[in-house]
C-alpha cells in the first residue's frame, strides 16, 4: 500500500484544481494523488503562480521517479510461493475480526511486501510454542507473530531487519489500586503474574520485575498469552506484561476492564523469522526499507494503532 496525497493542491482536491485552472484558462491536466508529504506541501502553495506550479509539478516527477526507481530495484521474485506461518493471536498484528477473516498490520504489511516482491503468499497456523521450531526446521519459509530479535533466537532462525520496535508494558485489571509501577508490585509478595516460558514478557517479569529467578513462584506460566489475560481478567493473577503492540489493542477494547500501569520495562524490535540461510532475507529487508522510505509503515502505524478500534 502506498500513502496518497488526498489532497493534492489547495486544499481542494482534485476539483479545487480544476476551478484554478478554468480561471487561469489552463486545460485541464492529470492530478498526481500519490506525493511525498514534502511535495504535498509545496504543491498546496503553488496555486498562487505558474512558477511555483512548474517548481512544484518537477518535485512531484522526482517523488515519482525516486519511488519507481525504488520500486525497480526490489527483486522479482517471479511468483513464488511463500509459506509463511503466523499465530492470529497478536492484535493487531495479527487476529480474527469479528467475522472470523485474518486480519492485522503484519498481514497488510506482507500484502505489500508480496507485491513489491512478486510473490505468492500461502498461510499457515501453529502455535507460538511450536513457531521456531517449525521455521528453524524448514516447514515454514517464514513465521510473522510480533516476533522480538533476540541473539540466542539468532542461532535457530535467520531474522529480518526489524520492521517495528515496541515498549514492554504492565496490563492490570481496570480496578486495580494496590500498585501503581513495578517496584510496589514486587514489594507485595502475594501478587502474581502471568507469563509464557520463553517469551520477552516472562523474562521481562523475572529480570525488570522479580528477583531473577526463573522458578520463582509468583510467575504463573500458561501455553498461551491469552490463558495468561484471561486469568488476569478472572483475578487467578494480578499482572500481565505486554508490549505496546498489543497491550494498546487488548485495553482499549476491554471496555475499562483492563488499563496499563507504571514505565514501560524495556523496548525491542520486531522482525520475520525464516530458516537459517534462507535467500528470501535480502529480498526482504529491501522491500522492508523501501517501506520505511515511502511512508508505508508509518501508514500502517496510523491504520492500525490510531485508527482502528478493536472490539468494534
Amino acid at each position: 500500500m502506498r500513502r496518497s496525497a488526498l489532497s493534492c493542491v489547495g486544499g481542494g482536491g482534485q476539483d479545487g484544481q480544476a476551478q484554478a485552472r478554468r480561471k487561469a484558462g489552463d486545460k485541464p491536466m492529470a492530478t498526481p494523488c500519490a506525493l511525498s508529504q514534502g511535495a504535498v506541501i509545496v504543491a498546496r502553495r503553488c496555486v498562487t503562480g505558474s512558477s511555483q506550479m512548474k517548481f512544484a509539478a518537477a518535485l512531484v516527477g522526482l517523488t515519482v521517479l525516486a519511488t519507481s526507481a525504488m520500486a525497480q530495484d526490489l527483486p522479482d521474485l517471479a511468483g513464488k510461493e511463500v509459506v509463511v506461518v503466523t499465530e492470529n493471536a497478536y492484535p493487531p498484528l495479527q487476529f480474527l475480526d469479528k467475522s472470523g477473516a485474518p486480519v492485522g498490520w503484519e498481514y497488510d504489511a506482507m500484502a505489500e511486501l508480496a507485491k513489491r516482491l512478486n510473490i505468492t503468499v500461502k498461510y499457515e497456523n501453529t502455535s507460538w510454542d511450536a513457531m521456531i521450531p517449525a521455521v528453524s526446521e524448514g516447514q515454514y519459509d517464514v513465521g510473522m507473530t510480533g516476533i522480538t530479535i533476540k541473539e540466542e533466537r539468532k542461532e535457530k532462525v535467520d531474522f529480518s531487519d526489524p520492521y517495528m520496535r515496541s515498549e514492554m508494558l504492565m496490563i492490570v485489571r481496570g480496578d486495580e489500586t494496590r500498585f501503581t509501577d513495578a517496584a510496589s508490585f514486587a514489594a507485595i509478595p502475594d501478587l502474581l503474574i502471568s507469563a509464557q516460558p520463553g517469551t520477552s514478557p516472562f523474562y521481562a517479569a523475572i529480570y525488570e520485575i522479580l528477583d531473577g529467578n526463573e522458578e520463582n513462584p509468583r510467575v504463573v506460566k500458561f501455553e498461551t498469552f491469552g490463558a495468561g489475560l484471561e486469568a488476569l481478567k478472572a483475578g487467578d493473577v494480578d499482572l500481565t506484561l505486554s508490549d505496546s503492540t498489543a497491550a494498546n489493542g487488548y485495553v482499549a477494547a476491554s471496555n475499562g476492564g483492563l488499563k496499563i500501569i507504571g514505565a514501560p520495562l524495556a523496548s525491542e524490535d520486531f522482525g520475520f523469522i525464516f530458516p537459517k540461510g534462507s535467500d528470501l532475507v535480502a529480498p526482504f529487508n529491501a522491500a522492508i526499507a523501501a517501506m520505511k522510505a515511502d511512508g508505508t509503515l508509518d501508514a500502517l502505524n496510523q491504520k492500525w494503532f490510531v485508527d482502528y478500534k478493536m472490539g468494534e
